[in-house]
């Protein structure tokens, strides 16, 4: 519901042990004919009862906080890059080309100021500049908070040996990851990245949808765009141009950056699990007496 958090943090201030049932879970675990707000209550109590409340993990406020700076971050920059695509847009509109290849450069700013444009569109030009100025310090100062907490952070360090993350992705991961000893395996962190497709399997019958798109949808983002850069490296490479090669043209890439998503997913549990940075030859076997 909405404001379920408020509602949690005031009851575990005011001294009680609160828990955060996973709706869908007990729907299966339930499922009903009829659904009200009696009815479910009474399905919860039951199940409070027995002590089978499939209960969701819910981030303290220290992540909560942590989740906010970069999700923040990256909401400016989706701001910016709109407005810069309305400027582009508008110079299509109006027949203009575009010889430079910042046009928010230096360059690039000369040229906009001698376009000829017939209002209104030139005074929307003038103010979507306005506000990518306004968006680029903000986004600048939210920066350099992230690199300073970042440096302190005890997973990003090890995030940023990794191919394709450096410290702005390897802090979005750290935050929407939260505690990973709440994994069990690395197939649980894939799981919960939302990468994994969708599988109705009934006897000899196995059918494969699209993702499945649980979990946070911004680390879900976050390994997508290492996997972009990540697909290029040699750890990487080889497994990127066999999908491609699978599926040709635009679908295979995409499969590809997927693929390579889960990869870093699985080396990601290992890296944090035991401490170690990336490993280009595979996880190392831990130590036995």
């Amino acid at each position: 519901m909405n404001g379920a958090r408020f509602v949690h943090d005031q009851l575990e201030l005011a001294g009680f042990e609160v828990e955060i049932a996973d709706a869908q879970r007990v729907k299966g675990l339930a499922p009903l004919a009829c659904k009200t707000d009696r009815i479910d209550a009474w399905v919860l109590a039951e199940l409070a009862r027995r002590e089978l409340v499939p209960a969701i993990w819910l981030p303290d406020p220290a992540v909560r906080a942590e989740r906010e700076r970069a999700r923040f971050r990256l909401h400016l920059v989706r701001k910016r890059t709109a407005l810069k695509n309305r400027i582009h847009a508008t110079l299509i509109a109006h027949g203009h080309p575009c010889p430079v290849s910042d046009l928010f450069g230096t360059g690039g700013r000369r040229l906009l100021e001698r376009l000829d444009l017939p209002e209104p569109w030139r005074g929307t030009l003038e103010a979507s500049l306005r506000l990518i100025d306004i968006l680029e310090v903000e986004i600048d100062a939210c920066e350099r908070e992230l690199r300073r907490l970042g440096a302190e952070h005890r997973y990003v360090p090890l995030l940023m040996s990794c191919p394709g993350i450096a410290w702005v992705l390897g802090y979005t991961i750290a935050s929407e990851l939260g505690d990973v000893a709440r994994f069990q395996s690395p197939h649980k962190l894939v799981g919960y990245t939302g990468l994994c497709p969708k599988v109705d399997q009934s006897g000899e019958r196995d059918w494969r949808g699209p993702l499945k798109k649980n979990g946070p949808r911004y680390l879900r983002w976050a390994l997508i765009e290492a996997a972009q850069h990540a697909g290029a490296s040699s750890h990487y490479r080889d497994l990127s141009q066999r999908k491609r090669t699978q599926y040709p043209g635009p679908r295979g890439s995409k499969i590809a950056a997927i693929c390579v998503a889960r990869k870093l997913a699985e080396a990601i549990w290992y890296m944090l699990t035991r401490n170690q940075p990336f490993a280009p030859a595979g996880a190392t076997r831990p130590l036995t007496a």
